[in-house]
């Protein structure tokens, strides 16, 4: 039974090594944690064990087994659902009063879902998504959402901080994920805004960095400016979020919009753009190359 000081927490499961779960177990193991890991790509955990000189478990009961602690990052809700449920899952091997903790961006009905699960089990549930992409999860200064009980979180937060600069609690179980889809919707329109305004400057004659650089010390600076809005110019987008993600992202965000019977006119613009994105063959894109639509559409 883990108690409600961090002190206790020494030994932790890390399951999902892609391209933020691999860098955020590095960091829980530098943190002085006793961590195994497991993928189910067998090879991404050798790697990892290479490089941090890390345990590989066989199995998800196997990781589980001894955790005080097991965090979750997998692809969506049927990823989550097949590591945490039904048998040789997550939360058959989990002992009574260890906590689950999720980094999956999935929708709040699987973290509620999966939340009753593990309660039936005895295991208590955060869900936590992240923000900060790839390179926050390497840098170690993400931003966790959570939902969940607050003596869960105040249990917990002091081992998340080995890898994030913000952790907080926003409610019940589910708020994390509805607060990570603010996140997305909001992302969505900033980089649409960002791409039309900066084809507007080319289109101009301006030079599109040199304007980067002086409104971004103004009312219009954003982290999307400050860390694509040249690589956009560049026409690079081989780095960040992908895609790929981001769809999936954006169809959860307008299904519960749906499910509020609450339009979302930019983001499931944007979605559609994105959609045009992947027949370009750029679903592995960053998603600021939303640009390239609006080019394309200032040449039709």
């Amino acid at each position: 039974m883990v108690n409600s000081t961090s002190e206790r927490i020494k030994n932790v499961a890390f399951i999902g090594l892609g391209a933020m779960g691999y860098p955020m177990a590095g960091h829980l193991l530098r943190s002085g944690f006793n961590v195994v890991v497991f993928n189910r790509t067998p090879e991404k955990s050798d790697r990892w064990s290479n490089e941090h000189q890390g345990e590989v478990a066989t199995s998800l009961r196997e990781a589980s087994a001894g955790a005080d602690v097991v965090f979750v990052c997998v692809g969506n809700d049927d990823d989550l659902r097949s590591v945490c449920t039904g048998h040789d899952g997550l939360i058959e091997g989990m002992r009574p009063g260890s906590l689950l903790v999720d980094h999956t961006t999935t929708s709040a009905v699987v973290a509620r879902e999966v939340c009753a699960i593990a309660s039936k089990a005895g295991v208590r549930f955060l869900d936590a998504p992240v923000s900060g992409g790839q390179l926050g999860a390497e840098k170690g200064v993400l931003t966790v959402m959570m939902g969940g009980d607050e003596a869960d979180f105040r249990v917990v937060q002091p081992v998340i901080k080995s890898y994030a600069r913000a952790v907080t609690l926003m409610g019940e179980v589910g708020s994390g994920q509805l607060t990570k889809m603010v996140n997305q919707i909001s992302i969505a329109g900033l980089i649409q805004s960002l791409s039309e305004a900066l084809v507007f400057a080319e289109e101009a004659g301006l030079d599109g960095k040199r304007v980067v650089d002086v409104i971004s010390q103004g009312a219009a600076q954003s982290w999307q400016m400050d860390n694509r809005g040249k690589t956009m110019l560049d026409d690079q987008f081989d780095f960040g979020f992908a895609v790929d993600w981001m769809r999936k992202d954006l169809a959860i965000c307008i299904d519960e919009a749906d499910a509020m019977n609450l339009p979302l006119p930019v983001a499931s613009l944007v979605d559609q753009y994105y959609t045009q994105i992947q027949k370009m063959g750029g679903g592995r894109w960053d998603t600021s190359s939303l640009i390239k639509i609006v080019r394309n559409n200032k040449t039709n």
